[in-house]
Order: structure tokens, then sequence, then C-alpha cells
């Protein structure tokens, strides 16, 4: 390396350096020692050695001081983060749902968009049938593209042609929800461009729908917050019949596959005003929604199973603004927990943004089952422009004010009506009632069970006004048969089709001898797991009790008087507590001493308790400990 360097005269000159050891550059860039020959040595007082060396040898083991931290999993921070909450008492970071519907100082609005597939043999626009629809269906569902009729493709020359069987499911929908019917609607084209839609544009009722300015009612029972009082009423803007667009199926590599045979399918969607101020409300009106579609049967299926679909428009404000704020759109909602902390994690969310100084954006968000937070799809400049246009190929639908008064004639009881018939005439309670109304399928297989079950019992029992066997009949096709679907060996599957693998008939034979005290619980629930797994054959519920001598027969007053004086040997602190309590000295009727002795006679009785009645073995151990061994006590004190 020869440097040029310059004379006092300004000519160059050209020295010779001498090449610096490769020891030396190693040391210095290693360990940042220097030689004290070379010019290195000449500006050691500039250069400080490197913060760390590179590698360092050594046999001496480090301190404590030379060690590298330790690392912690964050999974084993959050763990003592809690266990530290905990012992200092601090409240949790998660917030009660309760807790979570209103922010003090802000504001919030929300507007759902509902999406709901008709329960119609065919698509709107064309003959092809819907995939749900298919006689054949449970073979001919889950093939792709085998409902698709030439409109659906948008091939060219084919023209839409309106179904007029799609319009009855509507009118009924748009009654159940108070709406006003128009009597003429028209169709527009909705412009947008997207793989799922062939066209390049969606038929739907914009400016002309065929249903306006309907309402639901929302009670306590529904789930709304308590924030809200006695009752809630939204708003219904607008119902429009519209056609669905194809299905797309992720695959790997940014491939997607479209699946037309939803292409065309019939839709509803339901509009309301911007009225709702709580999450919980929001869900509870979604969920209102779907009960009151079921039952005018104008709905394939709720919104977990897909037949609905709901959109939600968030905006926050501080309190006392007038003017609403920015809104944000969360799309493809799909059960009501996802509609209530979809809601709730975007109202944070803008009101963290707007508090930090910042500008919430008009866009079009997601939400994943189990997220904490929204997240941006896509973003909106202003009103999204879809040329909408009067479709030129279909003319104006005409409703007749005949049409519409027989379907308000036979649409039957919306849900709060039938509510309280089950609830009044029937005995269930308020949240039994609504469980039943909620699955799916198991109010109508109640009903079935029911009407099985007071045959068997005959006129007498149905007429005398007893609601024993209605309450009895709602708790199994509630509960007992929910047990069977929370089994580990049950499948997916099988949990959504108890009812049908439990047959009418067998459940109602079931409670029929149950009901009757001809078996025990512990046998109709053998029973029940029997008919559920297929041991027992549809009918032969009366030939297995036959056949295993399974019915009850039960000990006598004096057995049962033996047993329990055979428990109460050597139970005096315990018969203490009940002595307690005729004194006076306890306020309290010691129930749970009584359920544990109860429990030992069961135990103790012939087979561990078969021939016994609880409610006997209850009544017999009361009246022993009271007429025979607290006398006893009394006199020994």
């Amino acid at each position: 390396m020869k440097p040029r360097t310059f004379s006092k005269d300004g000519k160059a000159n050209t020295t010779t350096m001498a090449r610096i050891p490769t020891t030396e550059l190693r040391r210095y860039l290693l360990t940042g020692q220097l030689t004290r020959r070379g010019c290195l040595h000449l500006r050691s007082s500039t250069l400080a050695p490197p913060i760390l060396p590179l590698r360092t040898l050594s046999t001496t083991p480090p301190t404590p001081s030379d060690q590298q931290p330790q690392i912690i999993p964050l999974r084993k921070q959050l763990k003592d983060q809690a266990k530290a909450a905990k012992l200092s008492g601090s409240p949790k970071k998660k917030l009660k749902k309760s807790d979570n519907q209103t922010v003090p100082g802000w504001d919030l609005t929300v507007g759902i968009e509902i999406h709901a597939q008709l329960n119609t043999p065919s698509k709107l626009f064309s003959h092809a049938s819907t995939p749900s629809s298919s006689s054949d269906d449970a073979a001919h569902h889950h093939h792709p593209n085998t409902h698709v009729a030439p409109f659906d493709l948008a091939i060219p020359g084919s023209q839409p042609s309106f179904q007029p069987t799609t319009l009855i499911p509507a009118i009924r929908a748009a009654l159940a929800l108070n709406c006003d019917i128009e009597f003429i609607s028209r169709f527009d084209r909705k412009h947008y461009f997207h793989w799922d839609q062939p066209s390049g544009y969606q038929i739907t009722q914009y400016y002309h729908p065929f249903a306006r300015s309907g309402s639901v009612t929302l009670y306590p029972r529904d789930g709304i917050a308590a924030e809200d009082g006695e009752q809630v009423t939204v708003g219904i803007k607008q119902v429009q019949m519209e056609q669905d667009t194809a299905k797309t199926l992720a695959q790997p590599n940014s491939t997607h596959y479209l699946d037309f045979n939803r292409v065309g399918v019939p839709l509803v969607e339901i509009i309301t005003e911007p009225c709702i101020h709580r999450p919980a409300t929001a869900a509870a009106f979604v969920r209102k929604v779907q009960m009151l579609l079921k039952s005018v049967d104008a709905c394939i299926s709720g919104l977990e199973q897909g037949g609905l679909r709901a959109d939600v428009n968030v905006s926050v404000k501080r309190t006392g603004e007038e003017e609403l704020g920015t809104r944000t759109e969360i799309k493809n909602l799909s059960s009501f927990k996802a509609v209530e902390d979809a809601i709730i994690a975007e109202r944070d969310r803008q009101i963290r943004v707007l508090e930090e100084g910042g500008r919430i954006e008009g866009e079009t968000r997601g939400w994943s089952l189990g997220s904490m937070e929204t997240r941006r799809l896509r973003g909106k400049e202003g009103e999204v422009d879809y040329r909408y246009m009067p479709d030129p190929d279909l003319g104006p639908v005409v409703i007749g004010r005949d049409l519409v008064e027989r379907l308000e004639e036979t649409m039957g009881m919306l849900p709060d009506e039938e509510v309280g018939v089950l609830m009044g005439r029937f005995g269930l309670s308020e949240r039994d009632a609504m469980a039943l109304m909620l699955i799916e399928g198991r109010l109508e297989y109640f009903y079935g069970v029911l009407e099985e079950l007071e045959r068997m019992l005959g006129v007498e029992a149905v007429e005398g006004g007893e609601k024993r066997h209605t309450m009895l009949a709602a708790n199994w096709c509630l509960h007992e048969l929910g047990k069977l679907t929370e089994a580990e060996e049950v499948g997916e599957a099988a949990a959504e089709e108890v009812t049908s693998q439990v047959p009418e008939q067998d459940l109602a034979a079931i409670l029929f001898y149950l009901h009757q005290k001809k078996i025990t619980a512990k046998v109709a629930k053998d029973l029940l797991w029997d008919v559920f797994r297929g041991t027992i054959a549809t009918g032969g519920v009366t030939e297995q009790i036959d056949s295993q001598d399974l019915w009850y027969k039960e000990i006598t007053e004096a057995d049962y008087a033996a047993i329990a004086d055979e428990v109460i040997e050597g139970q005096e602190k315990v018969l203490q507590d009940f002595l307690k309590f005729k004194q006076g000295k306890s306020k309290a009727y010691p129930q749970g001493k009584l359920g544990f002795l109860v429990g030992k006679m069961m135990r103790a009785g012939p087979e561990q308790g078969k021939g016994m009645d609880p409610a006997s073995a209850e009544r017999v151990m009361r009246v022993r400990i009271e007429q025979v061994y607290l006398p006893r006590l009394e006199e020994a004190q």
C-alpha cells in the first residue's frame, strides 16, 4: 500500500507503509490491545477497544456477572404474573362480560347487517337447485360445482329468471320482523369485481327493497345488557333479497378453489338502524333474529351452522358529542360470541386510537375466534361506489295483498308467544324454555316426545292439569340428551344428530316408566345410553326392561327403617346438629347432614340402592331422627 503525501512545494511524494502483521491485527480486533511500535501506537490514545471481545478463552469459571441472563419462557412469565396478581389481591386483567358493556366517557353505536339463506328448493334467478335442498343431500351436498346453471356462471347469452317460490320465505321473514311489505319492489345491479362473482355484479334490492320499517323487541331473557333495562327495540331499516356469491376454498401456495354451488342461492339481507349501544345487546339481537326466522321456517339453519352471516358496523364518540364517529365494518361473524367479542375489541381499539390523538379510518376489518383485536382487511376511501343501476333483464316484483294476508294468518306462534306457552302451559322455567328454542331442532323434538308421553299416560293425567310429566320431558330433552354429547366417545357428528339417534317413542317410553316409578332414574339413564348407542332396537325399550329384569320393586317401610337405624348407629355428632336446630340453638336445618345420611342409606341398601327410592329414604330418615333418636338424646341430657 503506497499512500500519497505532499511536500512543501506542493509536489506529490510516495512513501511505503510497513504491512501490519496478522497477529497484531488479530490482537487488536479481538482484545483491543495495541503494540508500541508502528503507526497504530501513535494513535492509541484516540482508539478505544471494542466494548466486548468477540471470543475469549479461559480456564477459570465465569463469575455471576459474566454469565448471560437467564431466558424465561413467556408462558412461565405469564403464569408468574398471574400468581403474583392473585397473591396481591389485584383484580384480573380480563373483565367479566357484564363489566365490558360500557366505557366511561365514551358512547358506542352499532349497526348490524344479517345475511340469511332462504329455505327454498331453487336459486334466486335460475332453475338450479340449492345444495341444501338436494334429495340425496348426504352424498351430493359436498361435491363442488354440481348445482350450477348457465346464468350462475355468467355464460354469455344466459338470462336471469326470477323464481317466485323464493318470495314466500322472504315475506315470512319480513313479517316476523314486523316490517311493512312493499307491494312493488325492484332489483338493482351492485357492481364490484372479485373472483367469487362471475358476472362482475351482484343482483340485490338496494333502492327498492321488498320490506321496510321493521322492529325487534329484546328482553332480559334474550340476553341484553343490564344497562339497557327491561327491553330494547331495535329498528329494521329494510329487508332486501339478493343472490349469494361463490364459496372460496383457500389452498397452499396462494391457490384458491371456487365452488359455484352457492352462486345465486337466495338470501335476505336484514339491515338495522344504528341504534344498538351495548355489545351483549347486539349479540342478543342476532340470536333473536335467528329464532324468528326459524320459527316461520324462512331460514335453512342458524348462525353457527352457516345459514346466517353477520356483519357489524362499529363507531365510538365521546359522551356529549352529537355526530357519530367514523364507522368500521367487521365482516362475516359466525357465532354469537364472535359478535359480542368483536364489537368489544373494535370499540376498545377505536377508543385507544382516539385517546392517543389518532384518527379512525373507514375500513373493513376481520375477526378470528379467540383473538384479542380485529385485523385490517381493506380500506374504504369514503363511501364505496358500487355504481348501482336497475337491472335491465328483470322486471319489478309485484306482491299481492292477498298473499301477504294469507302468510300472516298461517305464520303460527312467534318466539315471544311460544316462550309464554312453554312457561305457562307446560310449567318450564324461562331458562329451559329459551334453551329449547335456541338448540337446533330441539323444540320440535320436545313436542314429539311430549305428545307420545301424554298418549301413554292417558287423558286423565293430561287433563288433570298436572305439569310434572311436561317438566320431566323438558329436563330430559335438554339436560340428559346434552350429557350424551358431552361424553368423550361421542364424536361431533353424533353430537349434532343426537335427536335422530334417540327416537321420540323410545325416549317417551323411558319417561313413561320413570314417571310411573316402574324403573329408577339410574335404570332410565342406562336405557337412554343403550338407545343412543343402538344396542336397543327402535321400540324395544319395554322388551329390554323385561329381559334384564330392570323393573323397580321398592322395599317395604320396615326395611327402610332398618337400614336407617343401621346407618345412624355411631353418628352421635351428626345427630347433635339436628338437636341444636330443634332446641333453637341453630337457625338453619342441617339439610346437608340429612343428605349425607340418606346417601349412606342408599349405599347400604340391597345391591347399593336397588329397590330404594331416594325420596322415600329421606322421608323415613327424617322421621326416625325426629321421632326416635332426638328424644333419646334429650333424655340422656
